[in-house]
């Protein structure tokens, strides 16, 4: 069996606290797929970066690295950071087959998600008793 490697990555920020939503996340889905090798990185400001979590998933013997960004839509970053960093690792690492998905932002169901959101956060303010309530 392949061992597939997953990297969530995320911008990242100089308050730790802005990435407890996207460690969540990563906890879920390894819960999820279990034989796979999940881990979170970030682009900038915070640690691991997308360069040592795909080596600690080369070194780890993964095959294939699986990486999806964490981001609302696929500007700059995902367009063209990303594809650079990745070739790096393909350079480094020409056995692992490193992919590329599109940003999380633009699949439907993240959309629906957050216009479910945005209803529910306006749903509480239109309601006195919970107008503010986060």
């Amino acid at each position: 069996m392949r061992k597939t490697g997953i990297v969530l990555l995320a911008h990242g920020a100089r308050d730790a606290r802005w990435a407890e939503p996207f460690q969540a996340v990563a906890a879920q889905l390894q819960g999820s797929q279990p034989n796979a090798v999940v881990k979170l990185a970030f682009l900038e400001f915070m640690a691991p970066s997308l360069l040592e979590a795909g080596m600690s998933l080369a070194q780890a013997e993964c095959l294939c690295v699986e990486v999806v960004p964490l981001f609302l839509g696929g500007g700059g970053h995902v367009r063209k950071d990303v594809p650079l960093l990745l070739e790096r690792l393909a350079e480094q690492y020409p056995l692992v087959a490193w992919r590329l998905h599109p940003a999380v932002g633009e699949s439907a169901v993240v959309v629906a998600a957050m216009v479910q959101a945005a209803t529910q956060a306006l749903d509480r303010t239109a309601d006195p008793s919970t107008a503010n309530q986060p």
